[in-house]
């Protein structure tokens, strides 16, 4: 029906509520493979910025690294239609949530206008699937839910990964173009060394590739002070690093990745906020089977104690089981130390009865915990009454209840009903 209405020749979307798999493309791999989420986004912006509320976009645009024929529709907002609000950040790759974040982007053969008419039912088509989609967002079912979750805090962490190595990276190479002490040839020189250090370490992804295995401390150490010490190469800042006693001993690798990365972000916002002379970072095993990560700097004093939260220091640490504390004396310097444990307590066997339901029966107990009958729930589920029973038998012998009202009571208390309203994921 689409490829009538509006001929194509592979197509994308781009959602803002689905955090599990937010961009999709449909059409010849060596087209779709190549479209990227910020691409879309900007599509967005420019349909926003060039039509009135509510009409799709044609033109070309560049998209998976080339200039083609496209049309773009970006959905009424869910109120029923887009606000002054409403517009596409510039440049973050990022849409509002009041869009509902949903961009169709359809890639055409040839530059042959499409039909006003054409691109009006486009858009009604779009808002509708959007609509739907976002109905289906709102009301997801425990487990989808857990899976969006679960999804969104990887991506956070990535993210948050690739921002604390790009900023190394950059202030690395900012360090010598702005040393007073080289000339512009010796700066630019040390400046694209860097550069390129920096490029081959991102493509090798190292990182990313140890995050199941073990280092020794003496390396996972050494390997941080390599990563320090062109950070401090053009400053008057001195780097005192004291290497753990038990050099031999492994160390989980996210451990070791996560208290490089916390040692990093100290040693930026310090050199940025606290103006040192001297810094000293170590690392120690504790009595307690930690790894216990220290910077000492001796500047100002006056680092506040959230001045990490923009590296997500805190977020990373924590979600090791660990902590990090900061100590600022005014005059005397601040000490940051990160307490990260080695060895993570036994999981607890989760004893929920809910977990042993499928999504529908998921559903279906939710409709269950709100009081309604056999035809509501099949009315609500669009699913046949007949189907609604049999859920309700495998709910009831799943739980080990006799009646529904203790499955509703066992409901109520996981959170049911409407526990997940407000999350979103894909549909």
């Amino acid at each position: 029906m689409l490829d009538t209405l509006v001929p194509h020749v592979a197509v994308a979307q781009l959602s803002g509520v689905c955090t599990f798999s937010p961009s999709h493309a449909f059409g010849p791999a060596e087209l779709t493979r190549g479209v990227s989420s910020l691409e879309l986004s900007r599509l967005a912006e420019r349909t926003t910025a060039t039509t009135s509320a509510g009409r799709p976009w044609q033109g070309e645009a560049e998209l998976a690294g080339c200039t083609r024929p496209v049309v773009v529709a970006v959905a009424a907002a869910p109120n029923g239609g887009p606000s002054a609000d409403d517009t596409p950040t510039a440049g973050t790759g990022t849409l509002s949530a009041t869009t509902g974040g949903a961009v169709l982007v359809l890639v055409r053969a040839d530059t042959t206008p499409v039909a006003p008419g054409a691109l009006a039912v486009l858009q009604q088509l779009w808002d509708l699937v959007i609509a739907h989609s976002d109905h289906r967002a709102t009301d997801a079912g425990p487990k989808h839910a857990a899976a969006s979750r679960s999804s969104a805090n990887t991506r956070a962490r990535a993210i948050a990964e690739f921002t604390g190595t790009h900023s190394a990276a950059l202030s690395a190479i900012l360090a010598p173009l702005r040393s007073a002490d080289l000339d512009d040839a010796a700066a630019r020189r040390s400046a694209t060394e860097l550069a390129v250090t920096a490029l081959l370490d991102l493509r090798r992804g190292a990182d990313l590739d140890r995050t199941l295995s073990e280092e020794p401390a003496d390396a996972a150490f050494a390997r941080l002070t390599r990563e320090l010490r062109p950070l401090l190469r053009h400053t008057r800042v001195r780097l005192e690093a004291a290497p753990p006693v038990e050099a031999a001993r492994s160390v989980p690798a996210d451990a070791a990745h996560t208290a490089r990365d916390a040692v990093r972000a100290a040693v930026l916002m310090m050199l940025d906020q606290e103006k040192p002379t001297r810094l000293h970072v170590s690392w120690q095993f504790t009595p307690e089977d930690a790894l216990r990560a220290v910077v000492r700097g001796d500047g100002l004093g006056v680092l506040a104690v959230d001045a990490l939260t923009v590296h997500r220091t805190a977020d990373r640490v924590a979600a090791l089981g660990g902590r990090c504390t900061v100590e600022a004396v005014p005059g005397w310097g601040t000490t940051v130390a990160v307490d990260l444990p080695l060895t993570l307590p036994e999981p607890t066997h989760a004893t929920d009865p809910l977990d042993g339901l499928q999504p529908r029966e998921s559903e279906v107990l939710d409709q269950l915990a709100q009081g309604r009958r056999n035809r509501d729930i099949a009315a609500a589920l669009h699913i046949s009454e007949s189907t609604v029973k049999f859920h309700v038998a495998n709910i009831l012998a799943k739980l080990g209840v006799a009646s529904r009202g203790e499955a509703a009571a066992l409901a109520h208390r996981a959170g049911m009903p409407g526990g997940t309203l407000g999350l979103h994921v894909a549909s």
